[in-house]
């Protein structure tokens, strides 16, 4: 990669790096409720049972790309720069062939990443970059066992409801609602990771914009000024009035992801109140510097 890329800056690692340094305080608290809940431990047991993390790694190594050795090393070798950043393990990584642009990560006792080739297609290096942080926080936090069970959540249910006569049953609703709402705001959480990786705040925005319109016939004409903009009509959208936040509330409910604007604005609120920089040690200057050169070149 030294030969292949040319060096213009380098990026901070961070030894030693904790998952609550950097863990969303909406993720603390959702998770802490999640637990809370009569029955989610039981589920969380069930699942562990049934076998779904080698059910999909067997799916993955019989039908997808696995980036590894020869196949596809400059990708790799970003994985494997993201992962020394975060202080952290390189996990599996799998291509698949989906034209929606999404990435996932399964596995807890042996995680791996997956891509889709409809993300690599409209994604450049740096957002590939920071969309493998994003993915690598979900690991490093230990969220992999609990999103397996969010997105499975009918078939754990259904075995447990055999095992116990259907009591379990009685608690789906509220459960998988808390999921819903912890499984949002633990990518808050994942999304400083990638800032921590990438360590430029327009590198996270462009990803979420083309998130946002996955077309590369709109990238030329995207404007980040644009972009802030919006988020500062959402939260006048969603001001503190009670029916706004109802409406938010119901919209929001049975999603798995926060709005692509929330994310934004989350990001940019932890580098305003200096909580980035307390972190990474880098200052407001640097992460909102405008084009630095990036380079997956190790330090």
């Amino acid at each position: 990669m030294e030969n292949d890329i040319t060096i213009k800056r380098r990026l901070k690692t961070f030894p030693n790096l904790k998952a609550e340094d950097f863990q969303h305080p909406w993720d603390r608290q959702a998770i802490s409720a999640l637990r809370a809940i009569p029955g989610f431990e039981f589920l969380v047991k069930k699942l562990m049972e049934i076998g779904f993390e080698q059910f999909f790694r067997i799916t993955n190594l019989a039908s997808n790309v696995q980036v590894k050795g020869k196949m596809l090393p400059r990708l790799r070798e970003t994985l494997r720069y993201a992962a020394r950043i975060l202080d952290m393990q390189e996990p599996d990584l799998f291509i698949t062939t989906t034209p929606v642009p999404n990435a996932y990560t399964y596995g807890e006792t042996k995680p791996f990443i997956v891509l889709t080739s409809g993300l690599i297609e409209v994604m450049d290096e740096e957002e590939i970059f920071f969309i493998l942080a994003h993915e690598l926080g979900h690991i490093k936090c230990g969220h992999v066992l609990y999103k397996t069970m969010a997105r499975n959540f009918k078939i754990v249910l259904d075995i447990a409801a055999a095992a116990t006569l259907g009591v379990s049953s009685l608690i789906s609703t509220g459960l998988q609602l808390a999921l819903f709402d912890w499984e949002r705001k633990s990518e808050m959480t994942c999304d400083r990771a990638g800032l921590l990786c990438v360590q430029n705040q327009h590198v996270a925005n462009r990803a979420f914009m083309k998130m946002a319109a996955a077309t590369p016939k709109l990238y030329n004409e995207m404007d980040e000024a644009e972009f802030l903009r919006q988020i500062r009509a959402y939260e006048d959208a969603t001001d503190e009035s009670f029916i706004n936040k109802t409406y938010t509330a119901l919209i929001t409910s049975t999603m798995t992801h926060p709005f692509l604007i929330l994310r934004a604005k989350q990001l940019d609120s932890w580098i305003s109140t200096d909580e980035f920089s307390k972190v990474s040690g880098i200052s407001q200057e640097e992460v909102r510097e405008d084009n630095p050169s990036f380079s997956t070149a190790e330090a």
